[in-house]
């Protein structure tokens, strides 16, 4: 059992993602060090990032995977030993090539132009070209499933060209991703046993390795993939994350934590699954696509229980209401705070970020966000404010700032740019500070002003800044005056952390939301105040007020 992976391919052809060379290099070497047997490194004859690619692969050392290079059959026009494409294939020198073909006749005559005759011939001559250079061939027979569909003898006799030609490897493609898993199964089946493995699910030698490429567009690339495996075959192509076009492709991660944690296959090396989530995530940021938290496996909300009796009973016993022990793939698991959940989602998401609940109430405090949340507070998307609740009931805390009172004005006069000014007055050890400042808008105004303060008080605050900001409607049915939530994320370098605010005022939501991003920031750096006779006062000049 063979991965071949075609993210720097066919993954790349996901609306929005968009790499560079080096991008490429860095994915190429992560997929090769987690153990892929195959990594598909792009079309070298169809752009020169691609044939880059290529000609700097040849200066690295890989250590488990063959670098295949991708491209199309001969033009219907030229000789193999001069086609473009193919002579491209050849020049980038990978162990292996493979090679696209035309399995229905629809494409043959409306795409290629060709007649069926003319496409079996550019089938077998753009194979056995590379095949006499010494490249291990793979064959991928695009739109196999809608071609056999529509004239099974036609797309059989594809296949037989390719593999007469020399491939050893017949991929099975369902590149518009529609084919439902019965019918995928049912001409895999046929397919196998015209072309004389009609015994490959019970273990005959093939003449050839069979392979499998499905697309997402029915939801079902993943169970058709591990359908296919099922029934004989032995090469699985697919994307890391499931990136591709349109819908995406088959889900290489989830495939292989389900070939690796629920079959006999493994894959890749023994001991390399618990970088799944890891390996995941480190693809998803170098091609700039935020990682779906709802993914399985590897999803940070994968193995998260927001519902009370889920809770409880997965802190009885972690099986309860998971399929697979996390930290097998790499992740945790994770009980989420919400009105949904009770005491024991509480304590032990508490525990979780390193809170003890020593002397606190967790029934109580349990009730205190559910009333919290009902007013339109959300934990589960700002843990550090439940961290800071947390640690306000707990006796002895005392909070680093009271916000005594702060102003927030917009205005715009004759024209000219909008102006956003806030002032904030703020206690702190007490001593009461009484500051202003200027903004590109009321929420960033208030923002300025409350670091001016605190700034002369706690140093530490100057590394602080503001991440990301969201605004949620809570019932637009409300119109302007809907309950809205904030959330914030903020971040010194080293940390980065959420924090929220909820009310029918914007910027009262906004403002609590960044005192407790603040709050945050003095405890967990175990900021002191700043001695009075240690701080310095700036005034900051505000441009002139247009009349």
């Amino acid at each position: 059992m063979v991965l071949y992976d075609t993210t720097l391919r066919d993954g790349t052809q996901r609306e929005g993602l968009i790499v560079s060379l080096a991008d490429k290099i860095k994915v190429a070497r992560r997929l090769d060090e987690f153990g892929f047997a195959y990594v598909e490194g792009g079309w070298p004859g169809s752009n020169p990032k691609d044939a880059d690619f290529f000609a700097a692969a040849r200066s690295i050392e890989w250590k488990n995977a063959k670098l295949a290079a991708f491209g199309s059959t001969r033009h219907r026009s030229n000789r193999a030993e001069s086609d473009p494409n193919l002579v491209a294939l050849v020049a980038a020198e990978t162990p292996v090539v493979t090679i696209f073909g035309k399995s229905w006749l629809l494409h043959v005559r409306e795409v290629l132009g060709a007649t069926p005759e003319e496409n079996l011939a550019m089938v077998a001559d753009s194979v056995a070209f590379p095949a006499a250079a010494g490249r291990e061939m793979v064959y991928d027979a695009e739109h196999y499933f809608d071609g056999y569909k529509d004239d099974s003898a036609y797309a059989l006799a594809t296949l037989r060209a390719a593999r007469d030609a020399g491939a050893s490897t017949l991929v099975l493609c369902d590149t518009n991703g529609g084919t439902l898993t019965d019918e995928l199964v049912g001409i895999l089946r046929a397919t196998c046993a015209a072309l004389g493995d009609d015994d490959l699910a019970t273990g005959g030698a093939p003449e050839v390795i069979w392979g499998i490429h499905c697309h997402n567009d029915s939801e079902l690339a993943v169970a058709n993939s591990l359908a296919a495996v099922a029934n004989g075959v032995r090469h699985v192509q697919g994307t890391i994350n499931g990136y591709g076009e349109r819908c995406g492709n088959a889900n290489l991660i989830s495939i292989l934590a389900d070939l690796e944690l629920k079959t006999d296959f493994e894959p890749v090396p023994s001991g390399r699954l618990g970088e799944l989530t890891e390996m995941s995530r480190y693809v998803a940021e170098i091609v700039n696509i935020a990682p779906d938290d709802h993914q399985p496996y590897v999803g940070r909300s994968a193995f998260a229980h927001k519902g009370g009796v889920h809770g409880s009973a997965t802190a009885r016993a972690s099986s309860a209401y998971q399929h697979v022990d996390p930290g097998l793939v790499g992740n945790v698991m994770r009980l989420v705070v919400s009105e949904l959940g009770g005491k024991a989602n509480t304590q032990l998401r508490a525990e979780q970020l390193g809170q003890q609940l020593d002397g606190v109430d967790s029934k109580a405090l349990s009730q205190v966000i559910k009333q919290l949340e009902a007013d339109g507070l959300a934990f589960e998307g700002a843990e550090a404010s439940f961290e800071l609740l947390v640690k306000r009931h707990k006796a002895g805390y005392e909070r680093p700032f009271e916000l005594c009172d702060y102003t927030v004005l917009v205005e715009q006069r004759g024209g000219a740019e909008m102006l956003a000014e806030a002032t904030v007055k703020v206690e702190v050890a007490g001593e009461v500070l009484h500051t202003a400042a200027d903004g590109n808008g009321p929420v960033n105004a208030l923002d300025t002003a409350l670091r001016k303060a605190l700034g002369a008080f706690y140093p530490q605050l100057d590394a602080v800044h503001l991440v990301d900001y969201k605004v949620r409607i809570l019932d637009s049915e409300e119109a302007t005056g809907a309950q809205t939530r904030v959330i914030i994320d903020s971040s010194n370098g080293p940390l980065e952390w959420s924090t929220m605010g909820s009310g029918t005022n914007i910027i009262a939501a906004s403002c609590q939301a960044l005192c407790d991003s603040l709050e945050y920031a003095i405890w967990k750096t175990g900021a002191e105040v700043r001695r009075r006779d240690e701080r310095h006062f700036t005034t900051v000049a505000r441009p002139a007020r247009p009349e």
